[in-house]
């Protein structure tokens, strides 16, 4: 079924999600690990066009394809992803499955440890970016462009 565009009925809205966007490729991100965060939460939240679409950004940025085929499994491919990529996923596990528990202390300071305070809000963010994404895209029915 054919959905409304809404960056054609809410051009405003849309507008500021790009701001966000736009603030998240100017931080100092890794730009895999932001690929895996877009890919894992679309993932969990069933938005087969921003898996699609993230997936072939991963790709142009050299990601290994074997490496995202597994990245819904990443927790039983602990030799695939290093510390930091497991970390990066988790937290986006834990941010879009916030009605669990939210993002628990114990990943909380681990990633402070790991990333700093300044990377681990970037993380967040990130998270926090492609679930709005994702859920666009599963209301309105996006489908993937292959």
């Amino acid at each position: 079924m054919s959905r409304f565009l809404m960056g054609k009925v809410q051009p405003a809205a849309y507008t500021a999600m790009h701001a966000l966007d736009k603030f998240m490729q100017e931080s100092s991100i890794n730009k895999n690990h932001y690929e895996l965060i877009k890919i894992r939460a679309a993932q969990i939240n069933g938005c087969a066009y921003c898996v699609n679409a993230h997936t072939k950004e991963a790709l142009k940025l050299g990601e290994n394809p074997q490496k995202l085929y597994l990245v819904g499994v990443w927790r039983e491919a602990t030799n695939v992803f290093d510390e930091q990529e497991q970390l990066v996923l988790a937290i986006t596990e834990e941010i879009t499955l916030i009605h669990n528990h939210g993002l628990s202390d114990e990943l909380y300071n681990k990633a402070i440890a790991v990333f700093g305070e300044v990377k681990t809000a970037e993380i967040i963010m990130g998270a926090i970016t492609i679930n709005a994404w994702t859920r666009i895209g599963v209301s309105l029915n996006m489908q993937p462009q292959i």
